[in-house]
Formats: C-alpha cells, structure tokens, sequence
C-alpha cells in the first residue's frame, strides 16, 4: 500500500496550512491596533502621555491641554 507513506505527513501540512493564514490574521490585529493607539504609531501615543502628565502636575491648564491634545489628535 503506497499511500500509506504519504499519511504520515498529512497532519504536519495541515498545521502548516492553517498556521500561515492564523499568523498573518495575528500580525495584522497587531498593526491595526497599534495604529490606533495614535495618529504616528507610538509618537504620538508618547507625546499624550507626557501632556497627560504636564496636565496632572498641575504644569500646564486645561484649556492649553484640550488645545495641544486636540493638535496631537489631528
């Protein structure tokens, strides 16, 4: 019987099937988010957080955050 020889790495191609599609659906979900995180990838997500900061030391007022927060968004 000759098609038995084949059987045994059946199971390894359909784990390598399904694992490509799976990792590019997770690489994907990645970069989407990651983008939302800010207009610049992370530059932007860095910059909120030091503005956030400024704003809560009490260093900056809330209508210069809302201003410089709303820039940042675009």
């Amino acid at each position: 019987m000759m098609w038995e020889y084949g059987m045994g790495w059946g199971w390894l191609g359909m784990a390598l099937f399904w694992l490509a599609p799976i990792l590019l659906i997770l690489v994907a979900i990645k970069y989407l988010t990651g983008r939302n995180s800010g207009g610049n990838g992370g530059k932007s997500g860095k910059a909120l957080d030091v503005l956030e900061e400024r704003y809560a030391r009490g260093e900056i007022g809330r209508e210069e955050y809302l201003q410089k927060r709303d820039d940042l968004r675009g």
